[in-house]
């Protein structure tokens, strides 16, 4: 092939990459709404001040995602680096719900203290990202005086929109704010409307409206802007009252009109904070029934970082779509452009996906689905990966009394595994919630198996992954059900664990007699490793059957990725456990023999239909192996 037709490819490439992108639009996904006739909603977050603020908030963006909102915005603040260096910036915490939250997500970008250069600099970073839509905003002054603009920067938020187009063309979609009650800056209402459409000529896609308390003022405002030749998607942002102080201090900023009839009901209740809330989930629910019911396509809740009250009115309104068995995918995906259509994924990451799509975020050759070469990212060194939602931020204190104030032995390791496993309380009376390898709750699947995790767990075989075998599951099953209606899933046995070099030479000979059983066992150097498996190929261990598709295989055991998830699962031992005792204790010691001579092993049981056979291979390893309490210093397996 010439030089001039292989350029043309990556070009004709690049163009289809490009237009598959434009679909995560957050306008492209509100105009499909509402050719459907459907509702949907969005929430609003801001960027917390510290970083265990962001820790929890990213838990809240895991349970909000459960019910199906179109996408959240995360609001501008210039504390902490804004570039996106910082923990808690808000291109973080943008990135953090996009990329491994799994929800699309819109940043918000002012003016505000920044010029021109910074701006770009700004929106490269999101593109880089992969965020795909921006709200774009004037901003306020950051010391409660006159606005004013930074030197070589822009004095309006039309300013801003045209900016973007100028520099990024089609690639990001903006939004910009409405006011339906004008915006205090402006001399009048009218005025305000003007300016309006000067921010949608110069390029916005849809506007969503500061909050309002009447239905009639946002009605009246959309006539109004569509009668001035407004076109784009307006969505009306309403916000549940959630607390006297809050309403205060809101409605100072922002100069909004509380209607009289709130006002007098609140101010008694203004010292009962669950009597203000359930206040404003029935005055909530109230509003946006009106809205919905007049036509309007969805709604936009700013939740101040909180949910119930929020998760209250969309299970009034019926919006609230929580279904544990309406998956995609087994796993959740991410909401970047660029990751949206990959469907295939190695299983090793399964209980870290946080660390499994930042450690992989530059894997972007996924031809027809399946791994490119997996071996072909730049990594570095493996702490140069870590960011502050991809290790544990609990208190060392907390943590030891999970995973033991002292170790005497590997025993009381085990024991840890196996009060994880099974919900018992530990020696110290406290339950095991997490594990350095498991950041979430066990899945509802493995429930079937915790007897006979819990029996390995205690004979020194530490596992940190497992799935039982499935074979044609409705696919709209409560545990394993994945990939819309009308199908079957099928899964083989799964098992993944940490294990003595003793434990490693009985298992290599009992698998001699089972012959369908896939084996990957390695160290933490890799100086030894033993696998029946190809080198290269992955083998699929979940896969779907649905009505007019091809059969999907959605997680793979892939042996290239295995090596660098490796790594990372060995480096755990140390980073996470091993730092919480001083240096040269016992404890310490016991964690540092584990990392140093115990085998990564994953096993994968091909027979599916016979059911899992992994328990009677480990069941006879296991009665003849040597207790957990047993020092690995036994001769290492053979190559």
């Amino acid at each position: 092939m010439s030089v001039s037709n292989i350029e043309r490819q990556h070009s004709e490439e690049r163009s289809v990459v490009t237009k598959k992108h434009h679909g995560q639009k957050i306008s492209n996904k509100i105009r499909k709404k509402m050719q459907r006739g459907e509702k949907f909603f969005s929430l609003e977050f801001f960027p917390p001040r510290t970083v265990t603020g962001a820790i929890n908030l990213t838990s809240r963006f895991d349970r909000m995602g459960l019910g199906g909102p179109l996408f959240c915005d995360v609001t501008w603040h210039l504390a902490g680096n804004p570039s996106g260096d910082s923990e808690t910036s808000s291109m973080t915490i943008a990135s953090t719900a996009l990329n491994y939250c799994g929800l699309e997500t819109m940043l918000h970008l002012t003016c505000t203290n920044a010029t021109k250069d910074d701006i770009t600099l700004y929106l490269k970073k999101a593109k880089r990202q992969g965020i795909r839509n921006i709200l774009a905003l004037r901003g306020d002054s950051t010391d409660g005086g006159e606005w004013k603009s930074q030197e070589n920067g822009f004095s309006y938020s039309t300013d801003l929109v045209r900016h973007i187009r100028e520099q990024f063309g089609d690639y990001f979609g903006i939004c910009v704010a409405g006011y339906p009650n004008g915006h205090p800056d402006c001399s009048s209402y009218e005025e305000d409307l003007q300016h309006l459409k000067e921010k949608v000529d110069a390029g916005a896609d849809f506007i969503i409206t500061q909050l309002f308390f009447r239905s009639e003022v946002f009605f009246k405002y959309v006539q109004d802007c569509r009668a001035l030749g407004i076109t784009v998607p307006i969505i009306p942002g309403v916000m549940p009252i959630q607390g006297y102080a809050s309403l205060r201090h809101l409605v100072q900023l922002s100069k909004l009109e509380v209607p009289h009839e709130i006002r007098d009901a609140v101010e008694p209740i203004k010292h009962d904070d669950e009597a203000i809330r359930e206040f404003g989930v029935i005055q909530c629910t109230k509003l946006c029934q009106e809205l919905l019911d007049a036509g309007t396509p969805g709604i936009h809740f700013y939740t101040l970082n909180r949910e119930v009250a929020v998760r209250e009115v969309l299970k009034h309104l019926g919006m609230w779509n929580e279904n544990p068995a309406k998956r995609p995918l087994p796993w959740r995906p991410s909401a970047n452009a660029k990751r949206s259509e990959e469907d295939v994924r190695p299983i090793f990451w399964a209980s870290r996906p946080k660390s499994y799509i930042h450690r992989t975020q530059e894997w972007d050759e996924f031809p027809n689905g399946r791994w490119g070469n997996s071996s072909s990212p730049a990594f570095g060194d493996l702490k140069d990966h870590y960011l502050f939602y991809l290790t544990s931020k609990d208190k060392p204190a907390d943590l030891k009394k999970m995973w033991g104030e002292e170790l005497r032995d590997k025993t009381d390791v085990a024991k840890t595994f196996a009060c994880y496993i099974t919900g018992e309380l530990n020696a110290a009376g406290v339950k095991v919630t997490k594990l350095p390898w498991n950041d979430d709750e066990l899945a509802l699947e493995t429930s079937l198996i915790v007897e006979q995790l819990a029996f390995l767990n205690s004979h020194g075989i530490l596992t940190i992954n497992s799935q039982p075998s499935v074979n044609a599951t409705p696919s709209n099953d409560s545990k394993f059900g994945w990939g819309g209606p009308g199908g079957y899933v099928y899964q083989k046995a799964y098992l993944e664990f940490f294990t003595s070099s003793a434990m490693v030479n009985i298992l290599l000979d009992v698998l001699e007699d089972y012959k369908w059983i896939n084996y990957h066992v390695i160290n933490h150097d890799g100086s030894k490793e033993m696998t029946n498996s190809d080198e290269k190929l992955p083998i699929a261990v979940t896969w779907g059957v649905f009505p007019g598709k091809e059969i999907i295989q959605p997680t793979v055991v892939d042996p290239v990725s295995f090596h660098f998830w490796k790594d990372e699962a060995f480096a755990l031992w140390k980073q996470q456990w091993g730092r919480l005792y001083p240096e040269g204790s016992h404890s310490g010691e016991v964690i540092e023999s584990i990392h140093d001579s115990y085998y990564l092993v994953n096993l994968v049981d091909n027979d599916y239909v016979r059911g899992n056979r992994l328990w009677e291979i480990l069941q006879k390893v296991v009665s003849v192996g040597p207790s957990a309490e047993a020092v690995s210093n036994t001769p290492s397996p053979s190559d």
